[in-house]
Parts: C-alpha cells; sequence; structure tokens
C-alpha cells in the first residue's frame, strides 16, 4: 500500500474537516481525494478544496446525488458502493484523502469507513470539533481506530478554543494534538494558509 498518503477522518459530520483537508492539501503541495461525495447541489468538498488550496483534486470514486449517508445515497442512485473502487490511485507527490462523515459511517450494509480506513492501512489524523459532545466522540473514535490497529498520526480541533477540552482528550485517549484550526471568517486561501500556522505540518511530513 501507498504510504505517501495520509487520511483525514472526522468524528462527526459537518465538523470542518474539509476545510482542514483543503489546508493540508496546500500546506503540503499535494493532491486531494475523496473517494465518496453524497450530495452534488452546491459547492462539492472537492470543489471547495480546489478552491481554497489551489491544488490538484482528483475524481471521486463516487458522486452520488443524495445528501445522506453513502449507503443510502448510492441505494437512492441504484447502486451498491464497491469497495474495489475505493483503493487509493496512485500520484507523485503527497495525497490526502477525506472520509465521508464519521467514522462508523455505512459504505453499504456490510461496510463501514472504518473498514475501509483499516485496510489501507494509511495514517491518520482525527479531526475533532470543540463543541459539546466531543470529548465522548472523540475519545469513541480513537477506541475504534485502535480496535482496528490503524496508525494514528494525531489529532487536530477545529473551531474555538476550550483548553480542559482539548487537553482532557489527548490524556485520556492518549493521542498528539497536531493543533487547532480555528474558525474562519471570512474564509480565504490567504487566512487559512495563515491559520495553518498552527499546525504541525512537521510531524506530518515525517509520515510521508
Amino acid at each position: 500500500m501507498k504510504r505517501n498518503a495520509v487520511v483525514v477522518a472526522g468524528t462527526d459530520t459537518e465538523i470542518g474537516k474539509t476545510v482542514f483537508a483543503a489546508g493540508l492539501t496546500a500546506a503540503l503541495g499535494a493532491r486531494y481525494w475523496k473517494p465518496v461525495q453524497a450530495g452534488l447541489e452546491g459547492e462539492s468538498d472537492s470543489e471547495t478544496v480546489a478552491r481554497l488550496s489551489g491544488c490538484a483534486v482528483l475524481p471521486e470514486a463516487y458522486r452520488l446525488p443524495l445528501p445522506a449517508s453513502p449507503h443510502r445515497a448510492a441505494a437512492a442512485a441504484g447502486i451498491e458502493i464497491d469497495p474495489a473502487r475505493l483503493h487509493p490511485p496512485e500520484v507523485s507527490g503527497p495525497l490526502v484523502i477525506e472520509g465521508s462523515g464519521g467514522l462508523m459511517v455505512p459504505l453499504t450494509r456490510r461496510l463501514l469507513y472504518l473498514d475501509v480506513i483499516a485496510e489501507w492501512k494509511l495514517p491518520v489524523i482525527l479531526a475533532c470539533r470543540t463543541a459539546l459532545g466531543t470529548i465522548n466522540h472523540s475519545l469513541l473514535s480513537l477506541a475504534a481506530l485502535r480496535a482496528r490497529a490503524v496508525p494514528l498520526l494525531g489529532l487536530v480541533f477545529l473551531g474555538d478554543e476550550v483548553a480542559d477540552t482539548q487537553e482532557i482528550i489527548c490524556e485520556m485517549g492518549q493521542v498528539a494534538s497536531l493543533g487547532r484550526l480555528p474558525r474562519l471568517d471570512p474564509l480565504t486561501p490567504e487566512g487559512l494558509r495563515a491559520a495553518f500556522a498552527q499546525i504541525d505540518l512537521a510531524r506530518i511530513r515525517g509520515v510521508l
């Protein structure tokens, strides 16, 4: 399996991991790939990353119109997701892969996103929000990754600074923090690039 790739996984949906993935793609001069896009109205995640990073994005393996869990979006499109199409593509240079929603999102009625991530054996950055409820979601996600022996690079916090919450997740989860990406308003390529000064890019580059 390729080792010049890193996976950005999330504890939940709509937490900001696409913005983080865009910043990471730009900072690494990487390519970006989202295997499954569910929901095609408005700007897709790949389009967001292309706009914010200025880097190349690879075509999704699946583009599904319904904004829902991938298994449901695929069923609505009259298909079933084939895990054989979800192998990371071979590229020159680093590759940032973004998952859909949380780790336990079903791709089919027999396959979770976590199953695919575990098969890849690639280092994972776990994106965690800082809002209420994140301690539970983050520690459960860490436990799920470790139960499947997924290589864990560290976690990144997304949102406003909540020092005690961030500290207890790292302490109880026995995991390194790679930094925090604050809310950006307006969200611009320049602002995102500046905010990435808070992210431990040296640690991330060390696995690529």
